[in-house]
Order: C-alpha cells, then sequence, then structure tokens
C-alpha cells in the first residue's frame, strides 16, 4: 500500500468517534423533544398552535392574490398585513404561554413528570399533538381555501363597505338604484395604487370608529371634502372629449285630479361635448375651458364665478350683494363634475317625481281615483322611523280609500295592496329618519325642476364689470319639443308611442 493511500484514508477509530459524537448530539437534541410536547399538551398551547397553522394556511391562500391583484383589491390588503399577522402574533404568544403555565401549575403541585417517554405512538401527548396537527391543517385548508377567497370578494362588496364599516345604509339603497350598480365602491372612493389605499384607510379609521361608536352626524354632511378628484373618478370612464349630440329626455307627469290625468313633457337636450363648444358639456367641460367660482360651504349659493374660454378669454362675474363676509366664508374651488352631477351613484329622489314614475310604470294604479294627490299627501307625512312608515303608509292608502270611496273600496282592494306597497318603497329608499334625511336633502342639481341646480350660476345675478349676465337661455341646453302634452306627437315620430 503506497504512502498516499496511507494518508488520506481515515481511521477506522476516528470514524466511530465522530459517529459517536453525532449520535450524541442528536440524542442531546430529542431529549428537549419530549418535555415540549408534554408541555404543549394544554388547551391554550393548542389554541396558540391553531392560530399559528391558520394563519400559515390562509397567508399561503392570500399570498399570490395579493402579489398579483393588491391594487384592484384594497381590502384584502386589511386581511393580508392586519388579521393574518394579528392571527400569527397571537399564536405565538399563546403557545409558549399556555406551556409556561402548565409548568409553573405541574411544578407547585408537585406532578410534574421527571422522566418522559420518547417520542413514538405509544406516547399519548405525541399522538394527540400528531392528530391535532393533521386535523387542524386539513381543516383550515379546507375552509381556509373558500374563506379567503369568499372574504376578497366581500370585502370588495359595496355591501360590506356600506353596512359594515361605514354608516352608509342611505346611499346603499340609493347606489342598488343607480347607473353604477356594477361599479365597485372602491373604484370610486379610493382608486388604484397603494397611495390611495393608504390614504383611504388612515381616513377609514376615523369612519370605522365613529360607525361603532356612533359619533357621525345624521345626516352626513355634503359635499363631501376629502372625495376623490373628478378627473380621475369619473373621467376613467367618461371622456369630456367625447362628443354626445343631443339626447332625448320624457317626463310623465300626472295631474292631482280624480283621473289622475297623464301629461307627457319631451326634452331635446343639448349635451355637446368633444371639439364642439355648445350644449352643457360643451360651455363646461371642453377642452381649455376653465370654470373657477366661490359659494358658501354646501355650495347652494354662488357669489362669483371665473370662466376661462378655450381662447383664452377671462370673464369674471359677481352677484350683488355679495358682501365681504360671504366672501370671507365662502370656498374657491374649480368647477369638476361633481358640482352639477352632485349625486351620480347615490341620488334621492323628490316625492312628486318619484311618484310620476311609479304611475308611468305601473307600480301605483293610474286607475285608483284621486291616487296621484293622496299618494303625495302619504309620503309627505310625518312618520317616527322607517319602521313605522312600512307599516302606516299602505294602511294610510287603504284608510283613505275605504272611508272616502266605501262602495268601491272591495273593488279596489287588490291594487290598493299593490299601490301602498309601492307608496312605502318610495319612502322607504328615500327617507330615513334614524339618519336625518328627509325629502331634499341630499339634492341633485343636474337639472333645476327640483332645486336650484343650474339657476345658481344661470339665474341672470351673476354680472360682469359691463352688466353682463352669465348665458341663461333656456334653449342653450335644452329644447322643448312637447309641454304637458296627452300625447306628443313628437313621441309618435320618434316610434317612442304608438
Amino acid at each position: 500500500m503506497d504512502e498516499r493511500s496511507e494518508y488520506t484514508r481515515p481511521r477506522r477509530s476516528s470514524v466511530r468517534m465522530s459517529l459517536s459524537a453525532m449520535n450524541a448530539a442528536v440524542e442531546e437534541k430529542r431529549s428537549w423533544l419530549p418535555p415540549l410536547v408534554y408541555l404543549a399538551h394544554n388547551p391554550l398551547t393548542l389554541v396558540g398552535l391553531f392560530f399559528l397553522n391558520a394563519a400559515a394556511v390562509f397567508w399561503f391562500f392570500v399570498l399570490p392574490v395579493a402579489t398579483q391583484q393588491g391594487d384592484r383589491h384594497p381590502y384584502l390588503m386589511i386581511v393580508f398585513f392586519g388579521l393574518i399577522p394579528i392571527a400569527f402574533l397571537l399564536g405565538l404568544a399563546l403557545t409558549p404561554l399556555g406551556a409556561y403555565l402548565r409548568y409553573r401549575q405541574q411544578t407547585k403541585q408537585g406532578v410534574r413528570a421527571r422522566e418522559f417517554k420518547p417520542l413514538g405512538w405509544d406516547n399519548r401527548e405525541f399522538r394527540h399533538m400528531s392528530v391535532f396537527a393533521v386535523v387542524v391543517t386539513g381543516c383550515n385548508v379546507l375552509v381556509g381555501g373558500y374563506v379567503s377567497q369568499s372574504t376578497v370578494h366581500y370585502m370588495d362588496s359595496a355591501g360590506f363597505c356600506s353596512t359594515t364599516c361605514h354608516a352608509m345604509s342611505p346611499e346603499y339603497a340609493a347606489y342598488r338604484r343607480s347607473p353604477h350598480l356594477n361599479i365597485a365602491c372602491v373604484e370610486c372612493h379610493i382608486g388604484s395604487g397603494r397611495r390611495a389605499y393608504a390614504r383611504a384607510k388612515l381616513n377609514g379609521i376615523w369612519q370605522v370608529a365613529s360607525t361603532i361608536l356612533e359619533l357621525y352626524p345624521r345626516p352626513i354632511p355634503t359635499p363631501l371634502e376629502n372625495l376623490r378628484p373628478a378627473r380621475e373618478i369619473c373621467e376613467s370612464c367618461h371622456w369630456p372629449s367625447k362628443f354626445s349630440g343631443v339626447q332625448i329626455r320624457v317626463f310623465d307627469h300626472f295631474a292631482e285630479d280624480s283621473a289622475n290625468t297623464q301629461t307627457t313633457t319631451v326634452l331635446a337636450l343639448t349635451v355637446g361635448g368633444g371639439p364642439v363648444s355648445k350644449g352643457v358639456h360643451g360651455f363646461h367641460v371642453a377642452p381649455d375651458v376653465v370654470i373657477e367660482f366661490e359659494a358658501n360651504q354646501d355650495r347652494q349659493e354662488v357669489g362669483w364665478v371665473k370662466y376661462t374660454s378655450p381662447d383664452g378669454t377671462v370673464r369674471e362675474f359677481s352677484r350683488a350683494p355679495w358682501t365681504a363676509h360671504q366672501k370671507a366664508g365662502a370656498a374657491a374651488r374649480t368647477m369638476d363634475c361633481l358640482d352639477c352631477h352632485t349625486r351620480p351613484s347615490h341620488g334621492f329622489e323628490m316625492p312628486a317625481r318619484a311618484l310620476d314614475a311609479a304611475l308611468a310604470l305601473g307600480d301605483i294604479d293610474a286607475s285608483l281615483p284621486w291616487v296621484r294627490k293622496k299618494g303625495l299627501e302619504i309620503l309627505q307625512a310625518d312618520y317616527a322611523s322607517s319602521r313605522e312608515a312600512e307599516q302606516e303608509i299602505p294602511q294610510a292608502l287603504h284608510r283613505y280609500y275605504r272611508t272616502q270611496h266605501p262602495d268601491e273600496y272591495q273593488s279596489y282592494k287588490e291594487k290598493i295592496e299593490k299601490s301602498g306597497r309601492a307608496l312605502a318603497a318610495i319612502y322607504g329608499r328615500n327617507v330615513f329618519p334614524a339618519m336625518g334625511i328627509g325629502w331634499g336633502t341630499y339634492p341633485d342639481h343636474s337639472g333645476h325642476t327640483d332645486v336650484s341646480g343650474c339657476f345658481r350660476c344661470h339665474d341672470n345675478s351673476l354680472r360682469d364689470p359691463n352688466g353682463n349676465t352669465i348665458v341663461g337661455d333656456c334653449n342653450a341646453c335644452h329644447r322643448i319639443l312637447a309641454f304637458r302634452e296627452s300625447e306628443p306627437d313628437i313621441l309618435k315620430q320618434l316610434g317612442l308611442r304608438p
């Protein structure tokens, strides 16, 4: 045998010593496991292990969504950065605490085991812990996979935003009837990006606390000061540069007579927009048009307007008198979509308009004599609560026909029942006594029939230094094709009526 092989071959005695040392180290480590398993065999530690296991499983399911779609699901980050870490830290605290309490209890009682059985299936504590780990992991995987995904969808839903976190039940009722029903709350109220999410969550902490402690005002004041700019909200879908042309609007009216006589008004609304500097959008949101104004806090009274046209011409209009005191308390802002379209997704109806719409749709039977007049009286009555209104409104309609039209009451009974439910529904989605919301609390300024709306500026009271007023010609925005006619010919020509 050569010298090199003698040198490189390990001695058998040294190999045996190394194996013995390794076995001793392994045995020493194993000697710590039986006491740990024994001490962990208590309810508090098992609860802690459950939280640790659940946090790990939920993290596994939520992580892919959070990393790939976190910006699309802002509320998911509450689960990812809030609930899961809380569960994990709770588990880390309870697990050793339970073991320590068992150690201290058994030390005081003098029953602490002096020798521990090796880890194996015949070790009762080890067997129970193994079964517990398998069962808990299996349950968390089965339940966590479903619950984590369901939680993501629920926390992005309108129902969660409006009824769980925020005192927005009236707004939710209005939202369910709006053109934006299929758009999630977070799309408009939070937006995309982590900065928008962080800003919304910081503001939301106080709102959640206000909801829990009922510290919020009733009604909630508008306009909202911290709402995202309309250019970020509305203009992501509605483009000011898009030409919208002319839109036909049809309004049905019912008279307060025994026949509930129906008439119809038809308007050609000149929307404009895009390169056309005419019409509603053409005058207000055409490219390079800037409108600045000063108004009181609720923006119901406008005292000063500055209009910059696309060619750079600047004109200023002010109201007389617009006192120094009013000017000092006014808020100056640049006009955007929400100054006119004040309730795009959370609109509340006025009673007469809602009643006319219900009669036109047949929800309220127009063959009932005087139902338009009596229905309006019932809607405008005072009720202590929404529950009282829901019960009293149908009963009030029954009482009226039972006492005023006793001969026809039985034949009208089915129609009265249907119409009473419709009246209660109109009240229920527009008036919320518990929140201090009545008829007209939240006006929609996109018109001028129910509230001042357009006439906040276009009332011929705002004048420039030369005495000229802001355009107040009705035909600048719309043309009346028919006004309260029983059978407008224009609807027949357009094919909208037979």
